[in-house]
């Protein structure tokens, strides 16, 4: 151990060793010695090397130092794990005569355990032997013979050991020497001794110096001034009836009893022979709890007495004559332990909240437990009073640990109240108690649980998408995280990408909506799979089947297979040719004639069918069965009865509202095929009459079409040719061709008659009718200017057009 350099009172102690560190298996208790007076931050031992604590621990917070009374003595330091003084230490101050006084605990939370740490207290030589007077005042006659002794006050030395009060010393007189007597506490009691009679007309005083030395190194000392008056013949000292007195009192005595009584007696008389009392040289707390009557020599007690504060009192008691004589004696008082504190319980730690999943056996608290009463009235057990799974294990030093008796549960019990009842043996015995309130933190133990395994839900087809089919919850005894349920589709029927067109499901409220509107024609039941999977960490899941259920609705008309006509068809509308059926002539009343064969898509009532006659060429010749549908003659056919009949019959649903579908029969009456066979063709004839009709007006409207077209390309070229000019062929005519007052030709223009000079003119190849053949006309009739107006020929048909104004 290097520490800087300290008084010169420090080395000893120093060098026998600063730091003694011993692990005890068998009490848990680590020993370490320091010298007092050293300065803050001293070095006592490597608490954390010694414990085998790890420096992260240290740092983290997770080791402390608990202590009793609120001053701190020592502290741990977080880098170094060293045990180090929090303040400088008065040995004298804190232990008094006790050598090793201070006990703590160093209190590990990860895992939680207490170690018990004793460190002593190494007394230095820092505190010189005093006295309590100044002067001592000693009267002696002139009578007393050599020999006799007088018992001098004893110097009080603080510190211990080798560096208490030693020896004693007097200065050299030759009437007097200094003798020392061992009493039995092992204090040394001074003694003046007188070596040769005195003579008070020669000297009739004086003064010595007595010097008290202790055993430090270096020594100290301290002084008193003895003054001695001689007296005239006092020749009997006062004597105690006994050397060492002794009583045993109880810690609870009230103020003023008596203790004991001391007597001492004097051989003289008058005043000379009468005694009176005092406390000899005893520290001042010894005043405060006692009290000595003078006349009497009774002991009594003038504060109340603890026996938790000290145990035993010597001191002692001086008698003293009227001739100034006196005589010592010793009291020994022993306090007696009464059953008067109750059990202190101190909380040093508390592991609260504790995870539910915390094995058995873990510690959760540690206690202390003190009673600062002595014998059975300090022995202290402790017990837990409290249905919990706790219980309480008893550890060195007053210590109890209260450990997980069984597995703990948060959803049976979120947290545990405990009463720790600590007693002791005394009679009667006394008690106390602390509560402790154990919280347990979740763990995600439990997997969310549906209110049923199964649900079942129905939904009417044709409901709006987004519709609510049901409701799913699941709960989780877990709490926060791990207790909040969300909800997915797991599967179905045809598995969860099957089921996801149908079905969604809300994460939060478990509630499952319809994507689509449902057809019971197309699915009358599915079947998904929830899953409620909670927010734990690794999460846990559970699942529950939904089946539902496709109620039908009437949304289906009902549909005629025979005879063949279309769904939902009115009687009396147009539709393709119906089937036909032969009735003899012969016929009875309830004849079969057909039967009308029809299904509806629909279920239940919405699928019942019912059927009517709802027109007929003879209303009366035929019925038709209201749920088989068989067309039969209601009376026998007679010749009266038109050849050809038409049945309409309308197929009903009982639905709300009914749907209905109508059928068309054409009958026949005739004794065979070959008779039908020109009412047949009649009927076909009738049939064929509407196409015809169709086919005319289809001719008629591609011949208006292409009639429109022809006329747009024709608008089309007469606007081109008016932009470009006249065109050759116009120049065969000449300008005098043509009359200004009109149109015509000359007489002598052409044979032929108009439309044949016309044709001749303009049909004619290049070649053979040259330009030169034309005889120029007499006068010019038309100009350039109106031939390059209205008057441009147009080509039509391959050849040009000329127009003419007459």
């Amino acid at each position: 151990l290097l520490q800087k350099p300290v008084q010169r009172k420090h080395c000893r102690a120093l060098l026998w060793g600063v730091l003694l560190a011993v692990w005890e298996a068998a009490w848990g208790q680590l020993r370490y010695s320091v010298p007092e007076e050293m300065p803050k931050g001293s070095f006592v031992g490597d608490l954390a090397k010694d414990l085998g604590l790890q420096l992260p621990a240290l740092q983290d917070g997770g080791v402390r130092i608990v202590s009793e009374g609120r001053t701190q003595y020592f502290v741990l330091h977080g880098k170094t794990g060293h045990l180090v003084t929090a303040e400088r230490i008065d040995r004298e101050q804190l232990c008094g005569s006790v050598q090793q006084c201070v006990l703590f605990e160093v209190l590990v939370h990860s895992p939680l355990n207490v170690f018990h740490v004793e460190v002593a207290i190494v007394d230095v030589n820092d505190n010189s032997p005093t006295f309590s007077k100044a002067a001592l005042d000693l009267e002696i006659g002139e009578l007393i013979p050599p020999g006799a002794r007088f018992p001098l006050e004893m110097a009080r030395d603080a510190d211990v050991g080798s560096n208490s009060l030693l020896t004693y010393q007097l200065t050299s007189n030759p009437s007097f020497t200094l003798a020392m007597k061992e009493n039995p506490g092992g204090k040394k009691q001074p003694e003046l001794v007188l070596e040769k009679a005195l003579d008070r007309e020669k000297q009739s005083s004086f003064e010595l110096v007595l010097m008290a030395v202790d055993g430090g190194d270096p020594a100290r000392s301290g002084t008193v001034q003895v003054r001695i008056n001689v007296t005239d013949a006092n020749d009997n000292s006062p004597v105690f009836s006994k050397r060492i007195y002794e009583a045993r009192v109880a810690e609870n005595l009230p103020v003023g009893s008596l203790v004991l009584q001391v007597l001492a007696t004097d051989a003289d008389a008058g005043s000379n022979g009468k005694v009176s009392y005092s406390f000899g040289n005893i520290p001042e707390d010894f005043r405060v709890l006692f009290a000595v009557d003078s006349e009497s020599g009774e002991l009594r007690t003038a504060s109340p007495l603890n026996f938790e504060e000290k145990h035993k009192y010597i001191f002692g008691l001086e008698a003293r004559d009227g001739g100034g004589l006196t005589d010592h004696c010793e009291v020994e008082i022993d306090i007696t332990d009464e059953n008067d504190n109750a059990p202190e319980i101190t909380i040093l730690s508390l592991s609260s909240p504790v995870p539910e999943d915390a094995p058995t056996g873990t510690v959760v608290a540690v206690l202390k437990v003190r009673d600062r009463d002595s014998g059975e009235n300090g022995q202290v057990s402790c017990e837990l009073s409290g249905e919990a799974p706790l219980s309480i294990v008893a550890s060195s030093g007053g210590s109890y640990k209260v450990v997980t008796a069984s597995a703990l549960d948060r959803e049976q019990a979120s947290e545990h109240r405990v009463t720790v009842v600590a007693r002791d043996r005394g009679r009667p015995a006394l008690w106390s108690s602390t509560e402790l309130v154990l919280e347990v933190s979740d763990v995600n133990d439990n997997a969310p649980v549906f209110e049923e395994a199964a649900y079942s839900a129905y939904v009417a087809e044709n409901n709006a998408a987004g519709a609510l089919v049901l409701r799913v919850q699941a709960r989780d005894a877990d709490a926060g995280a791990n207790g909040r349920v969300s909800y997915w589709l797991a599967g179905g029927s045809a598995g969860a990408a099957g089921a996801a067109p149908l079905v969604s499901v809300e994460a939060r409220s478990g509630a499952l909506y319809a994507q689509r509107s449902l057809d019971y024609e197309q699915c009358r039941e599915f079947a998904v799979e929830v899953r409620a999977q909670d927010g734990g960490s690794p999460a846990r899941s559970s699942t529950a089947t939904v089946r539902v259920f496709v109620l039908d609705r009437n949304d289906n008309a009902p549909r005629v297979l025979w005879p063949a006509a279309g769904p939902g068809e009115a009687p009396g509308a147009a539709s393709a040719p119906a089937p036909f059926e032969v009735v003899p002539r012969s016929a009875e009343a309830g004849y079969l004639v057909a039967k009308v064969v029809a299904v509806d898509a629909d279920a239940g009532r919405n699928a019942w069918l019912s059927y009517e006659l709802v027109q007929a060429t003879e209303p009366a010749l035929f019925r038709v069965g209201l749920h088989s549908g068989e067309v039969r003659t209601a009376r026998a056919v007679s010749e009266r009865d038109a050849a050809k009949q038409r049945l309409v019959a309308v197929v009903k649903d009982h639905g709300q509202p009914a749907l209905s579908a109508t059928a068309t029969l054409h009958v026949v009456l005739a004794e065979s095929l070959q008779e039908a066979l020109p009412e047949l063709s009649e009927r076909a004839a009738g049939a064929d009459a509407p196409a015809a009709e169709l086919q005319f007006y289809l001719v008629l409207a591609l011949a208006l079409l292409s009639a429109l077209f022809l006329l747009s390309v024709a608008l089309a070229v007469l606007a081109r040719l008016r932009r470009a000019g006249p065109p050759a062929v116009l120049r065969c005519l000449g300008a005098q061709r043509f009359s200004v007052a009109g149109a015509a030709f000359p007489a002598d223009f052409c044979e032929g008659t108009l439309p044949y000079s016309y044709n001749l003119c303009v049909a004619a190849p290049a070649r053979a009718v040259p330009e030169a053949a034309w005889p120029p006309p007499p006068v010019p009739i038309l100009s350039a200017f109106r031939l390059s107006g209205r008057f441009l020929p147009f080509k039509r048909f391959g050849i040009y057009l000329i127009p003419l104004t007459f």
